[in-house]
Formats: C-alpha cells, structure tokens, sequence
C-alpha cells in the first residue's frame, strides 16, 4: 500500500478534530482535486520522499505517491546520484494505477524537455551533443540527454570504419538531419560535423600552399590515374602522366601507399581546394634540345616499351620516346598489326624521320634502315630480264607474283597470251604455279613491277615481224583489229603483225561519253596512235584518243585558225575532204 501523502494526512487529522460531516467530507476532497489539477502527459515537479532499494518514491502532488527506477536518473554512460528531498522533474503517465499508486517516469521527462532543446537547435542548424551507447541493424543509437537517435552506418565517419568502439559512450557533437516529433524519430550524422571541420582545415592549409611550392606528401592511395599524396590535411592529385617523363604503364610502377615523396605543386582550385601535383617537374626536361639529340635521318637504336594497333613506342633515352607508325614498319607487309613484326623490350635500330619539339613528338621509321627493295630488284632485274616466281594471287585484271626481295610483281591480262584473250589465258593458272615472266616495268616511287608471261621466248617471233614492227614508232597511226572487249577497255591486235595491245577506257575517245567499251565489238577495225613501244620486251601502247587529238591540232593547223571564224565542224569536214581528195 503506498503511503499517504501529507496533504492527506492534514486533511485527515482536521477531519478527526472537527467531526465533520459526509458532506464536509466530499466538500473537502473535490476542493483536493481542484488544488492538484494535473493532467496525464504532464511533466510536474516532484520531491523525492525515501528511497527504496532500487525505486525512489516521489511526491508529485497527485493523490498517491509513484515509484521510479534510480537507473532513470543516471543519463547514458553516467551513475545517477539521488537523495531524499531532492526536487526532481517527472513525466504522468498515469494518475493512479490498478495498485493505487502513480505512474511516473523520469527517462520520458527528460525526453519531453530534451526534445523542446533539440527542435530549437535543429531550427537554428546547430550542433548538439550526444552519446553513442547502442549498435542496431543498419547503424547506432545516440544520447542525446534523453532523447534517443538514430545514426545511420554511413553518418559515423568521412570514410567507412571498421571498429567504432572508441566512439561509444563518449560525447560528442552531432548535427541533426531529420526530426519527426510524432514518430519520435530523429536521425543525426557525426559525418557532416568531421566534414566542416575538414574543410575549415583544407582551407586553412590551402591559404598556405602556393603553385610551384615544392612540398613533402606521403602516397595515400593508389589509383590507375595517378596517386593521392597527403600533403598535411589536405590530398593532392598526382597523375600518371606528371610521375615522369618516361611513359609510366601503372603508378604502381614508381610509388607505393604510405610512400614519402617530394613533389610540386602545378595547380590549386581555390573553390574546390583541389590540389594538382607534379613529380617529373623537378627534374630536367629532357625534350630540351631534343633536334640536336636526334637529328633527322640519323639512325639509333631504342626500346620497344608499348604496341598499339597503330604502331609501336620505342624508348630512346630515358623520358624520350618516339612512335614507329605502322606504315613505316615494314617495306612489304602490309595491314600487319605491329605485334607480329616487333615485341615489347625489343631493342630496335631505327631512323628519326620528324622530330616535334612543340607537340613532344618523334616520328621514327624501321623499315628506313634497310634498302627498298624495289630499288635492289629494279638494280638486280633490269628491263627484259626473265624472272620465275609462284602465283601469289589472282584477281579480274591479271597474277600476282611473288619475286625475289619479298616484293610482288603483276601481270596484266593484256600480257598472258598473244593470242587468247587474257579472261581466257587467267584460267590456265592456278595459286602456286611458278611461271617465268619478263620484266616489262619498274616503278619504284609506287612500288611496282609489270611482269610479262606472254613476252618469255618471243625474240624470235620479234625478229619474224621485225618488217611491220619498223612501222611501229612512237607517234604512229595504225590498224589495229577488236579481239576482246571488257569493262576496262579493249584488246586489239595490230594489222599484219603479231603484236597485241590493251586500250584502256579512257583511251578510247576524247570525249568522256564516247569512252565506252561496249561500244566496240570483237572483229572491229579501229584506228590508234602509238604511244609506247619497246621492240625487245615487246610491250606496245595504243590510243584512239591521243590520234583523235593529233589529227584535229593537225586539222586546226592547216585549215582554219582561232581567229578565223570556221567553227571545228567546217574545219575538221575541210580536212575529211581534203584527204579524201589526196587519195
């Protein structure tokens, strides 16, 4: 049975002494309740009456006296000290319970008021502070005198942390992020507080950092870009490409965490405090006089330090590089990825071809340091030379050979057979035959070799014809008859002779519309000009149009002139007639 509270007791010995009546009675205790009017939810004040093991018994002013745990007046981390008469804040939970006593709380009274502080602070964006006393799923919960948070996993630290223990049970400052009073929800972050902190220190440490300032940093992280230096408070970036003048493939390659290194500052963002860092601009730059190092056209050997599909980097000297383009890496092997023809750590001599002090660029060449070898082979096999090779390709327009050097050599249709047509002759060959042929041509600047089936052994067909050959100078008109007619113009055989030439489409006619093959046809006699002829390799070139020319400047010439008012038509009918006349 809980004691009597004391205005209970006065009440009770002047109802003794006086006698009073039921009524007086009833009068007496409405006048009670009028005096003590406090509603449940209320925090009151309270006098601490005795104090029972672990219970402290309060006087709140109620009917009844209530009972409240002693741990609920010690806070988090701190024993709660408690003596009779002292006054104490208590929340009602309830008036009187089913045992006549009380329902106080002290934890809630304390809530009630901390909340009260809180909402003023978080409405004014200021720290409070509070006590990490609790891990629960997905973070911790935080005292703050009374009012309990929530501090998210990802709100402890700037960085994820893996033993929060020396953050328990020691205040300290937190900002509020979210209230809800209804809920009784509050989430907080000690990540926001160590974030102002941070950067009130980066700018502090900025203000004293200059660009070309040359500092002490230790490696604190290591990425596939460049590096993080600590360079006291505050990380600066140090790229890759500022680690060295060398090509440096991975930092890994130079620096390792926890390093201490010696680095200058390039740049600093005074908005963002981001800091750019330089290790190679401490040292000479060796690009200085790089045209005096390596002339053009001098040869020097280098490492291969990196192949890319467009070529290979090799090292000359350290922090100098320069590229092999994939054009110039070989004479003869073409669309081959520079991996087959070179291999990293390779030494290779090569040739400076372009040296770009500017743009820190050196063209370098490896097939300069060899000879051409359409050079060595027109040297080796002049004109009329008799060559055998292996058919390396066939295409609509003639063999490819494979000649000595590694080069190719092409015949064309036109020099397959004297007299088959080529499409004919083609099918005769297959892909690795081996044929003799005759060296017609050589171009080294394109890199070329027109080879000859059809002229191998016609020295004495040469000589038999050597009659009608006389007729065949350079500048010559002759007949000649169709035998075969493709896209690319027309084969034709030379009247009284044993000689076959090709004329090409844009051989046929002056005008671009007349020069069309299919206008021709097989058995057709036409008249060309002689533009090439070689009587020992037999090689013979034809042209209708050159004629067409000749004869209209000869025409123009002897009967009209630019001034003369005749137009082409009178003049070119003028000199018809006139032929006509001369025969």
């Amino acid at each position: 049975m809980a004691r009597r509270s004391s205005t209970e007791e006065l009440q009770g010995e002047r109802m003794s002494n006086l006698n009073p009546s039921r009524d007086d009675f009833a009068a007496l205790l409405e006048a009670s309740y009028q005096d003590h009017d406090v509603a449940e939810g209320a925090v009151v004040k309270g006098v601490v009456v005795a104090i029972e093991k672990d219970m402290a018994v309060i006087d709140a002013g109620l009917k009844v006296e209530g009972r409240v745990a002693l741990k609920e007046f010690g806070g988090r981390g701190r024993e709660g000290e408690l003596k009779v008469g002292d006054t104490v804040e208590v929340y009602v939970e309830r008036i009187e319970n089913a045992l006549g006593e009380a329902v106080l709380s002290r934890d809630k009274a304390r809530r009630e008021e901390s909340w009260v502080n809180l909402e003023v602070k978080f409405n004014a964006n200021e720290k409070v502070e509070g006590t990490i006393f609790n891990q629960v799923k997905g973070g911790f919960t935080v005292d703050l005198d009374g009012a309990v948070a929530f501090l998210p996993r990802s709100q402890v630290d700037i960085r994820p942390i893996r033993d929060v223990t020396p953050l328990m049970n020691t205040p300290q400052p937190f900002q509020i992020l979210k209230m809800d009073k209804r809920r009784g929800n509050i989430v907080v972050s000690r990540r926001t507080v160590l974030e102002e902190s941070r950067a009130e220190q980066r700018s502090e440490i900025v203000q004293n950092l200059e660009e070309g300032q040359i500092v002490d940093g230790v490696v604190k992280n290591i990425t596939d870009y460049g590096a993080f230096v600590d360079l006291g408070g505050i990380d600066g970036l140090l790229h890759v490409t500022d680690m060295a003048w060398r090509r440096v493939n991975h930092p890994t390659e130079i620096l390792q965490i926890g390093q201490t290194v010696k680095v200058q500052i390039i740049r600093i963002n005074q908005e963002t405090h981001r800091i750019s860092l330089g290790m190679k601009q401490l040292e000479a730059d060796p690009w200085q006089d790089i045209g005096a190092k390596f002339p053009v056209e001098t040869k020097v050997v280098g490492r291969v330090t990196n192949i890319t599909d467009y070529g290979a980097f090799v090292e000359l000297e350290p922090g100098i590089e320069g590229l092999i383009h994939v054009s110039e890496m070989s004479w003869t092997k073409k669309n081959v990825h520079p991996g087959k023809i070179l291999s990293t750590t390779q030494e290779v001599e090569v040739v400076v071809l372009e040296v770009d002090p500017v743009k820190r660029r050196i063209s370098l060449g490896l097939k300069q340091t060899l000879r051409n070898p359409w050079e060595v082979f027109a040297e080796n096999h002049p004109v009329g030379t008799v060559v055998e090779g292996e058919v390396k390709n066939k295409t609509e327009f003639g063999l490819f050979v494979g000649l000595d050097g590694d080069v190719d050599g092409m015949v064309h249709l036109s020099d397959l057979d004297w007299n088959r047509p080529g499409e004919q002759v083609i099918d005769d060959f297959n892909k690795g035959d081996v044929v003799k042929a005759q060296v017609l041509d050589v171009d080294v600047e394109k890199e070329r070799i027109s080879l000859g089936i059809k002229q191998v052994g016609t020295e004495a067909a040469a000589e038999a014809a050597g009659g009608a050959a006389g007729d065949l100078r350079r500048g010559a008109a002759v007949t000649g008859e169709v035998t075969a007619v493709n896209d690319g113009g027309i084969e034709v055989k030379i009247v009284d002779t044993d000689y076959t030439a090709f004329i090409r489409r844009n051989d046929l006619a002056r005008d671009r519309d007349e020069q069309r093959p299919e206008r021709f046809s097989v058995g057709q006699k036409v008249d060309a000009r002689v533009t090439q002829f070689d009587k020992k390799t037999r090689r013979l070139g034809l042209s209708i149009k050159a004629l067409q020319i000749a004869e209209e400047k000869e025409a123009v010439a002897q009967y009209g002139s630019s001034d003369s008012g005749a137009s082409l038509g009178d003049i070119l009918g003028a000199a018809l007639k006139g032929r006509g006349d001369d025969e």
